[in-house]
């Protein structure tokens, strides 16, 4: 039988990753991943020849039937993300699903895992997280007014993805709603240029904007609020 791992990577730093995730990587037939420059920089740290073969959102069906293919003839295969954990925010989710659908009794689905910027960004709240929403990225166009409304009152901590494209309009979106937030807002977690920002919804986007590297804000941001009720 044919084993699919699902394998988390680093965020940021490569010190990161575990030995089972090392051996893992360096044992199987394939590595699936989303962009091969971004996975190849990994494996060349860590000395891991395995081929790699790219897999992403828009995948043509040809290539997932190559990839059932492979694993119905008993290859061992991973999956991995540009960084984190797969299938959290990210396209491996839907492959996953493929691969119980048609080979669910084929197949042994293992994961292997480890970083996520979910958890990280949780760990360093300081907010209660014995129960928290994570809503990945907000709507980047219709019904993102009600989407902040409602996200605003959780009862529960929310956590939310950002790029650095949006990251200032979705801070005052949420300030419109409700300025008086509490918020943790965690930039390029585990890198070099790593900074998290506390307080109000206005107090973070006035440490977001002096920050910026001239016109431009840079990293990728995990946002936690939490209402005052």
């Amino acid at each position: 039988m044919a084993t699919f791992y699902i394998v988390a990577t680093p965020i940021g730093n490569l010190k990161d990753i575990s030995l089972r995730a090392l051996e893992t990587l360096k044992e199987v037939d394939l590595i699936l991943c989303e962009d091969t420059r971004v996975t190849k920089k990994l494996l060349d740290h860590y000395q891991i020849n395995t081929l790699i073969l790219s897999y992403y959102q828009h995948s043509k069906l040809k290539k997932i039937e190559y990839i059932l293919q492979l694993l119905k003839e008993g290859k061992n295969l991973a999956l991995v993300s540009d960084a984190g954990t797969p299938g959290i925010s990210d396209p491996g989710n839907k492959l996953v699903q493929e691969v119980i659908k048609s080979l669910s009794d084929q197949v042994e689905i293992v994961p292997i895992p480890g970083p996520s910027a979910v958890t990280a960004a949780a760990s360093i709240s300081g907010f209660s997280m014995d129960k928290f929403l994570f809503l990945g990225f907000p709507p980047t166009k219709k019904k993102r007014k009600k989407f902040f409304e409602e996200i605003i009152n959780s009862k529960y901590p929310v956590i939310l993805y950002e790029s650095p494209y949006r990251i200032l309009k979705t801070l005052n979106e949420l300030k419109i709603v409700n300025d008086k937030l509490s918020v943790v807002v965690c930039r390029e977690l585990t890198k070099k240029f790593e900074t998290i920002y506390r307080g109000t919804i206005n107090q973070i986007i006035e440490k977001v904007l002096e920050d910026k590297i001239g016109d431009k804000i840079k990293g990728e941001f995990v946002i936690i609020l939490k209402s005052k009720q």
